[in-house]
């Protein structure tokens, strides 16, 4: 009896088991596919799908082309959703779900709504729903024979143009030389030789290129970019049989070896720039700023690429998944007159040195030149090995950014000295220094060490006579009256040891170590351990322009112009006496700038020869410098910088270049 009992509760318990387990679900099973996909868990997906559907793909390309699709198209953020029927029950074995996808790309947001088919069936004795995938579930439009393509559309470079809208550097026409290997008929040995000797690149290269699996006798093959202006070298090339041309788009240096240093160039982004700039849309085919302009303002120049994701139908039609529109870069407009810059440029040629020109009023860069040079757009094609070499072993070093580094400024210092010792009450006016020859110590304890000056007026010298004459010995004894302390609150009131708040980066000028009196004495005529970039130098003098106060330079023409960098840095006084002196250093006679008077233009400035001795006493090189600016029509203030005058004339051959280019343009300025 206890038997039976036990055999009917048992029974009864399955019956109530039975009855409380639910038949599987589509939208359960659904829901976990979209756990799976929403988390990119491939693998999972795939266990997940129908019995017909892992015939059509195997695990491993299902999970090899989410992934690659995912990849290449940079998906992220993927939210899959389904707003299924919970409680919905499906009579057959088969239910349609709808769901909606979206995800980020690199072409932006992708979004779409879709149904999935589940189907009844049972795997490995379980029956149950399972997704019966096709490649609609990628993206609704995509067919199994249709491809994804990801397109980018390259930003176009900005251009560089000048206050006027002259162009420095724009995007222009190449000429892409090449050969069509067909053409070359017998002659190919002739023409390879002949192709490598004009171009500069070796034979072996060109053989390469020809050699390539895709070229066919008929094909066009690129050798080298050249500029259309190469007229000689075009002349050459286009005489060897099978060499052609084809148009294409570059970078053009209008301005050429006049602008180089401040300008620069592009060229193929390295592996080592890719990685450094990974994330910012560079892709290993795209061009870069080297040096110059190029690079310092790379990030507003370049612009950004567009992006499409689209599907190719079998039927050669398009469909756009998502589309990022492209950002040409920026357009800059320098405060630069292309017109002086290559004026001072021409001056240059054939010298090594440096140029600045501004507005001493605005603080308006007109130009920076650095000499000798090299062509930028030559650079930008592709130099080749040998012509690299070249220039890094030129004595005269051409790839050397003169205006960006520091210079003994020499006597064309003595201004600002003569400024800091006005203000501080060592020096007046009509004060006199009873100095007698051409050598001078203070006492003793120099030893055998003396400040030399180039004449000796026999008398008495004033302020205005010392800036006249450039008295080394006067600016010398201004130095050690003022003492260290005061001389370099002096020099630093004028924007030394501070970094220049300018766009392009230049080295700081610096007073150097005035530790013993026979320094700071050489730093009061600009020897010592002085530098000054050629920048600075120019706009060291703005105060005797805007009443004392030292302005700042902008390079850009967005820039707000007229702004100070130092104000009130001397007072009206000084200014006055400063600028009396600096118009007898070229309108009087005996003035050391004398060369540089004419009638109808009247200069003020002052002449400098900074010598570079390796050893106290010893003879050294000798660069000559002049800084100028017509103090009745302040628009235009020059700068210039010369190296090695010693046996070319000393600063006297920079005062007639910088003339020259005044002369040139007083009817603009």
């Amino acid at each position: 009896m206890r038997k039976r009992w036990l055999l009917a509760a048992s029974f009864l318990i399955f019956i109530v088991l039975a009855g409380c387990s639910k038949e599987p679900m589509p939208q359960d099973q659904f829901s976990q596919y979209i756990k799976h996909w929403n988390n990119q868990e491939f693998t999972e997906m795939y266990r997940l799908l129908s019995a017909k559907a892992k015939e059509t793909i195997s695990e491993d390309d299902f999970v090899d082309r989410y992934e690659k699709v995912y990849k290449d198209l940079q998906i992220s953020e993927v939210e899959v959703t389904s707003n299924a029927d919970e409680e919905q029950e499906f009579a057959e074995a088969s239910a349609a779900l709808p769901f909606y996808a979206s995800m980020n790309s690199a072409a932006g947001k992708i979004e779409f709504t879709h149904d999935a088919t589940l189907i009844k069936e049972e795997h490995e004795d379980e029956v149950n729903w399972f997704v019966e995938w096709d490649t609609t579930l990628i993206f609704p439009e995509l067919g199994a024979n249709d491809k994804i393509n990801y397109t980018s559309i390259p930003a176009q470079r900005g251009d560089i143009i000048d206050r006027t809208g002259d162009m420095l550097a724009f995007n222009g026409t190449l000429y892409e030389i090449g050969i069509v290997p067909e053409e070359m008929g017998n002659t190919e040995e002739t023409t390879i030789k002949g192709l490598s000797q004009s171009l500069g690149i070796s034979e072996e290269s060109i053989e390469n290129a020809l050699n390539a699996d895709w070229v066919q006798p008929g094909h066009f093959v690129p050798i080298k970019r050249v500029s259309p202006d190469n007229e000689r070298l075009l002349n050459e090339v286009f005489s060897l049989p099978g060499v052609l041309k084809q148009d294409v788009k570059g970078r053009v240096y209008p301005a050429g070896e006049s602008a180089a240093h401040l300008i620069g160039y592009v060229g193929p982004i390295t592996a080592e720039e890719l990685e450094k700039n990974e994330g910012k849309g560079y892709s290993s085919t795209d061009l870069v700023g080297k040096r110059g302009l190029e690079q310092v303002l790379e990030e507003r120049l370049k612009g950004t690429n567009g992006i499409k994701i689209s599907i190719t139908k079998e039927d050669e039609s398009e469909i756009v998944l998502a589309e990022k529109p492209v950002e040409n870069g920026e357009k800059i407009q320098l405060t630069i007159d292309l017109t002086v810059q290559e004026d001072l440029y021409e001056e240059l040629k054939g010298s090594a040195g440096t140029a600045s020109a501004i507005d001493p009023v605005t603080g308006a860069t007109m130009a920076l030149v650095s000499s000798p040079s090299f062509d930028p757009n030559a650079a930008s094609l592709g130099l080749t090995a040998q012509e690299w070499k070249t220039l890094e072993e030129n004595e005269q070093q051409p790839l050397l950014n003169r205006f960006s580094h520091n210079y003994v400024p020499g006597s064309v210092m003595k201004p600002i000295t003569g400024a800091v010792g006005l203000e501080e009450g060592v020096t007046t006016a009509g004060e006199t220094k009873n100095i007698k020859g051409l050598r001078w110590q203070k006492d003793t304890s120099w030893g055998s060490y003396r400040v030399t000056r180039v004449k000796d007026p026999g008398s008495p010298v004033n302020f205005d006579q010392a800036m006249m004459y450039s008295d080394n010995i006067y600016f010398a004894q201004e130095a050690l009256q003022l003492g260290k302390d005061s001389f370099m609150e002096g020099l630093k009131a004028f924007g030394f040891e501070e970094e220049i708040p300018y766009v392009y980066p230049l080295q700081s000028s610096h007073t150097g170590n005035m530790d013993t009196e026979i320094k700071l004495a050489d730093s009061g005529y600009g020897q010592g351990e002085v530098e000054m970039n050629i920048l600075h130098l120019a706009a060291s003098y703005t105060p005797f322009i805007n009443k004392g106060s030292l302005i700042k330079p902008v390079l850009l023409e967005s820039e707000e112009k007229n702004q100070v960098w130092k104000e009130n840095i001397i007072s009206e006084e000084t200014v006055a006496v400063m600028n009396s002196a600096l118009r007898k250093v070229i309108q009087e006679p005996g003035g050391t700038g004398r060369a540089a008077k004419m009638d109808d233009y009247p200069l003020a400035g002052k002449t400098g020869t900074a010598e570079l001795k390796l050893n106290v006493g010893m003879k050294g090189q000798e660069n000559g410098m002049f800084v100028a600016y017509n103090p009745d029509s302040p628009k235009l203030l020059i700068a210039m910088m010369i190296e090695s005058v010693e046996d070319a004339g000393g600063s006297g051959i920079v005062v007639e270049k910088v003339k020259n280019v005044f002369e040139k343009n007083m009817e603009r300025f």
